[in-house]
């Protein structure tokens, strides 16, 4: 994939092909941006469940044509009964990865969904939810191709999974996954009809929430249906950072969207390095070793944080310091402690110059690994990051706390340029979301790559990411031998992978110019495309 489609009128990408469909056929019936990824997700929830769903969270960030950019943070706290005690009493020393103790969290990604229809109903009369969820119900009820990832991972977490006695039958998949099989989930397509039958809010007030809650306790989570009552989303104002010709936006905390700015902004105060050179690679890994330890001290429930993310990035002396204290030649000692996940990044612009940039997740592949039967769905477990203190002190670095809200690697990006172009990208991949954003960024941005090109060239990753806990430096086996070998002598412990490697995350971009022009691109390590008109 190196050309970059381009069209007027409206675009989607995600990392299905088939969700961006979806995302298209609103916008031709006359949608929104905003319902457009609305659409987009509810098919991903279907076609790519082992990495997102409506038993996960989401975040969005919206470019409105007037100027303003905003957040909706639709992610989930943990319930009114997660406590340390809890885990302590189970005999954990740690929360689980996996199991109903795993799943301690609301789901907020459909109070996302919510939100975002009642900020589109603000620029146009809304589509119905039938309209909306129309190909997300056909996939689930009359059956979908599972692309690769989806069963090569059931193949490799398959034992995980089979800790949950219904996970077999209800998940309806042969006993060895193959790429192709044509599965079904008739329960995920009654949920779906409900949502658009009984509106977005029913998911959590009435009976759809309260069979939510009853399979929710019967698989062991402390979660009950008071907690679905509480849930609410939260609309607030994104991070920013300045860069020579472009204020570039990420979401605020309890995500890592500082990390991603912080890695632009002291990469911007280096020494420009040549394009696609050892020093464009180091600069930006040692750039990423400095975001992520403000990151992993600091950034956490925004209630419990007493670091100010946008005065971080406002402070010149204090990145300059940062910036001035890499080494043009030498690696940094690594690892610190590293943080995982798995998630979908998608994004459309309308006609209109609205864009989106969302991101929504089940945090690790499958979540929780419980899958509630009568729902069709897997839940969460990003409560799974919360920390057990040996005191169980509260005011630690996110702490398990009741009604607290996890550390979240998901983060999407927009970008304003001074010519008038907005520019939405992102990616899944955990620890890896920051580093690919940077080089997708990096490269179109600040080197003029061709959209396309800056998604699909070879990428990097520092610690661990989906699938795998390895905290090397890995690299893809097409990057230049030269830089490979660069990168080793410097000091950096590198770990070669295959080019396209799904370890280096599902990207993808969209840019929108001033003269209504617009640009796609979509991650050949993924099952995506652009979809255009």
């Amino acid at each position: 994939m190196l050309h970059t489609p381009r069209s007027t009128r409206g675009m989607v990408t995600s990392p299905h092909h088939l969700a961006s469909q979806s995302g298209l056929d609103v916008l031709r019936k006359g949608g929104t941006a905003l319902e457009a990824v609305i659409a987009t997700a509810a098919t991903l929830s279907v076609v790519y469940p082992h990495m997102t769903g409506v038993g996960g969270d989401a975040f969005w960030l919206i470019a409105y044509p007037d100027g303003t950019t905003t957040v909706i943070d639709a992610s989930g706290r943990a319930g009114q009964n997660v406590n340390q005690a809890l885990y302590r009493t189970a005999g954990h020393n740690s929360v689980p990865w996996r199991g109903g103790l795993a799943a301690n969290t609301m789901a907020g990604t459909v109070s996302g969904w919510q939100e975002a229809r009642r900020q589109s109903a603000k620029l146009a009369p809304c589509l119905p939810l039938e309209t909306l969820f129309e190909d997300a119900i056909f996939h689930a009820a009359q059956g979908y191709p599972m692309s690769q990832s989806e069963a090569l991972l059931l193949r490799e977490k398959m034992p995980d999974l089979l800790a949950n006695p219904q996970f077999r039958t209800a998940y309806d998949v042969p006993q060895a996954p193959q790429t192709g099989h044509i599965r079904r989930n008739l329960a995920l397509a009654r949920t779906l009809e409900s949502l658009a039958r009984n509106g977005l809010d029913s998911f959590y007030q009435g009976p759809l929430a309260k069979m939510l809650a009853t399979g929710l306790a019967e698989a062991g989570s402390p979660l009950d249906h008071a907690d679905f009552a509480r849930h609410a989303v939260r609309v607030t104002q994104p991070l920013h950072t300045d860069l020579p010709g472009v204020r570039v936006y990420n979401a605020p905390p309890p995500t890592q969207g500082v990390a991603s700015l912080a890695i632009l902004k002291l990469f911007s105060l280096l020494d420009r390095p040549q394009a696609e050179s050892f020093g464009y690679v180091h600069g930006l890994v040692e750039a990423t070793k400095r975001a992520f330890l403000f990151r992993n001290q600091h950034v956490q429930d925004p209630d419990s944080m007493s670091e100010d993310c946008q005065a971080f990035l406002d402070d010149e002396n204090r990145l300059r310091a940062l910036a001035a204290g890499i080494d043009s030649h030498r690696a940094m000692p690594w690892p610190h402690p590293a943080q995982a996940g798995d998630t979908t990044w998608m994004g459309a612009v309308d006609s209109s110059g609205v864009v989106v940039s969302m991101i929504q997740s089940l945090y690790f592949e499958f979540g929780s690994g419980v899958f509630l039967p009568d729902a069709g769905l897997f839940w969460q477990n990003r409560g799974a990051s919360f920390q057990l203190t040996p005191e169980g002190d509260p005011d630690g670095w996110n702490t398990l706390a009741p009604g607290k809200k996890p550390f979240h690697t998901l983060n999407p990006a927009i970008a304003r340029f001074a010519d008038g172009r907005v520019m939405a990208y992102g990616t899944m991949g955990g620890e890896g979301q920051p580093q690919t954003q940077a080089a997708l960024f990096t490269r179109y941005a600040l080197y003029d790559t061709p959209l396309q090109q800056a998604v699909s060239a070879p990428r990097w990753l520092l610690g661990r990411t989906w699938g795998d806990d390895n905290t090397a430096l890995k690299v893809e086996n097409n990057l230049d031998a030269t830089i490979r070998h660069d990168l080793s002598a410097a000091g950096h412990i590198v770990v070669e992978v295959e080019a396209f490697s799904d370890l280096m995350g599902h990207a993808g971009a969209l840019v929108h110019h001033p003269d209504g022009m617009l640009e796609g691109a979509a991650d050949p390590r993924s099952d995506g495309v652009v979809a255009a008109f």
